[in-house]
């Protein structure tokens, strides 16, 4: 059954609001944030673009409107996560144990992250390297130790809280060319370190005076280090469940539609999951402060916000991952099937949502078929109209011409998976 939610709510407080939130917030009005907001408005448009299929017997026509993908989209929210799934999938080594650490960022410094967002590179940056001493530290030994961090900004109310997400080799690559893995590592260790290693980067990055009584005032405060947790054991394997539990940190949106309780045209109430109590919380608060807190975890054009280091540099992992399965293959045995992902199309993410097959026709029950694209700028750029009788002009093209036939080299399989 498909979730009895507005999916058109989290749109509307834009529609109402945003331009006026830009007179009252100027750093957001930039070119940038319109097209990101534009691009999240326009989502599921026929007006920007479409699929269409016919069903052969009956002659219905179904045409399936581009969705946006965007990580600020909360419709696109599971079609990013599913493509996120495929490409974090390919990138981790075949076998080898990963360990998740999260590491987080006192309230009094996060100002300094939001009022200068490369701070959070540096950050990311200050993530790897933190790991990387820890285990060296821990092994008694220089050794290279593979990465994956990711950065997440939103907090479970929507506010403003950079913190990373590590997934991380259990063990580091050592001078030898021999592989050594860590089991047990103390948790004081972790919390000191980590404690040093951001209060560096913020007093080498940040040219303010206040930043240093700041940082004197965390040592102070937090004699045992900051917060760093390492799960117990090894995250999930088998399935897709390994990708799975790296995406829904890169790709989650500050908030989900189901959490929109009520939106009155002038205020939005919703609801969260208190991190400290493990309660549902419901906040009420006006549209514009509502839009802050969600546009406020667009991330700078061009920002990634996730990031290689070590073993998984792109320049170096198809060679570490050769190294690595030859190595692996005599110290533990490869989890099977650990990177087998299902393919993120239309078709399966709704079959596997909501149980049904959307390509087939509810008249007849006959499977339809692909019958072209339809593109706001291109015209018709695929299709297959000379196997229809078409007489029906809006399947002609919207001012009634098409485009020529395979303008584009996209085959149909691949216009399926858009």
């Amino acid at each position: 059954m498909i979730p009895n939610y507005n999916k058109n709510v989290f749109k509307q407080i834009f529609i109402d609001h945003w331009s006026e939130f830009q007179q009252m917030n100027p750093r957001y009005k930039t070119e940038y944030y319109d097209k990101t907001i534009k691009k999240m408005l326009g989502c599921g448009d026929p007006e920007n673009g479409f699929i269409s299929y016919r069903y052969l017997h009956c002659g219905e026509v179904k045409k399936i409107p581009f969705s946006c993908k965007s990580s600020f989209c909360l419709s696109c929210a599971k079609i990013y996560t599913d493509e996120w799934v495929d490409y974090i999938s390919g990138a981790l080594f075949t076998g080898m144990r990963y360990r998740h650490v999260v590491l987080t960022v006192p309230e009094q410094f996060r100002k300094w992250f939001y009022h200068n967002p490369q701070l959070l590179s540096k950050l990311m940056k200050s993530g790897h390297a933190f790991f990387q001493d820890v285990v060296s530290y821990w092994l008694k030994e220089q050794v290279d130790v593979g990465s994956v961090v990711v950065l997440q900004t939103a907090g479970r109310s929507g506010n403003f809280n950079p913190h990373l997400h590590i997934l991380c080799t259990n063990g580091g690559m050592r001078r030898d060319g021999r592989f050594k893995e860590f089991g047990f590592i103390d948790f004081n260790l972790l919390h000191l370190k980590w404690q040093y290693h951001l209060l560096k980067m913020l007093r080498e990055n940040v040219k303010v005076p206040k930043i240093k009584e700041e940082i004197d005032k965390c040592w102070r405060e937090y004699p045992h280090g900051l917060v760093a947790y390492l799960e117990k054991g090894d995250i999930p394997k088998g399935g897709k469940g390994l990708a799975r539990y790296l995406a829904k940190y890169v790709v989650s949106p500050p908030i989900s539609l189901r959490r929109i309780i009520k939106y009155d045209g002038k205020k939005a109430r919703y609801w969260y999951n208190d991190h400290t109590t493990g309660r549902r919380i419901e906040e009420e608060v006006d549209a514009l402060t509502f839009i802050g807190r969600m546009v406020q975890h667009i991330l700078p054009k061009g920002f990634q916000r996730i990031r290689y280091y070590g073993l998984h540099v792109t320049c170096r992992a198809s060679r570490i991952r050769k190294e690595l399965k030859d190595l692996l293959e005599f110290t533990y045995e490869p989890v099977a099937g650990t990177y087998q992902v299902m393919g993120s199309s239309y078709r399966n993410r709704i079959k596997k949502s909501f149980g049904i097959d959307p390509l087939l026709c509810p008249k007849c029950g006959d499977e339809m078929e692909f019958e072209g694209i339809w593109h706001p700028k291109y015209g018709w750029i695929v299709d297959n109209f000379d196997s229809f009788f078409v007489d029906e002009p809006e399947i002609g093209g919207r001012d009634g011409e098409r485009g020529p036939v395979g303008s584009a080299v996209w085959s149909t399989e691949s216009v399926v998976q858009l």
